[in-house]
């Protein structure tokens, strides 16, 4: 997974995330599924700037997951002030593999890797990775 310290970073959203009282867990802290919702918004985000959801669904196809994997650096607590960041960090012909962080108070609280691919929506099997977006990407990288 990455850290902070990884500069290149294709694609990258950014968003304030507000800790909500029913995101914390009986120890006083965000429960870890909350961090799921969390990189699901920011995927969306990355997916209204980048490559829209509803054109790609026009067009008979859709992103799916495959795998998430967090590594929780330090809790987050109601109070505190949370960004979340993720970018492409790979695009092959078939998959992709997204990163993210999640920043409290300006300390780096968990990172994340998430990898999936993109579906025919006509028989659920996976397609090759769009060539507007591989296009895209290799222009960033």
């Amino acid at each position: 997974m990455s850290s902070t310290q990884n500069l290149h970073r294709p694609f990258e959203v950014q968003i304030k995330i507000p800790v909500r009282t029913y995101d914390i867990d009986f120890a006083g802290i965000v429960s870890n599924i909350v961090y799921i919702r969390w990189l699901e918004d920011l995927r969306l985000k990355f997916l209204d700037e980048h490559w829209q959801l509803d054109q790609q669904i026009e067009q008979g196809y859709a992103p799916i997951l495959a795998g998430t994997e967090i590594e929780y650096k330090r809790p987050i607590k109601l109070i505190d002030q949370v960004i979340g960041r993720l970018w492409v960090s790979n695009l092959g012909r078939l998959k992709w593999t997204v990163e993210a962080e999640i920043v409290a108070n300006d300390k780096l609280a968990a990172v994340a890797t998430q990898k999936g691919a993109f579906v025919s929506l006509e028989n659920g099997r996976p397609i090759p990775i769009p060539e507007g977006l591989q296009k895209k990407y290799l222009e960033c990288v």
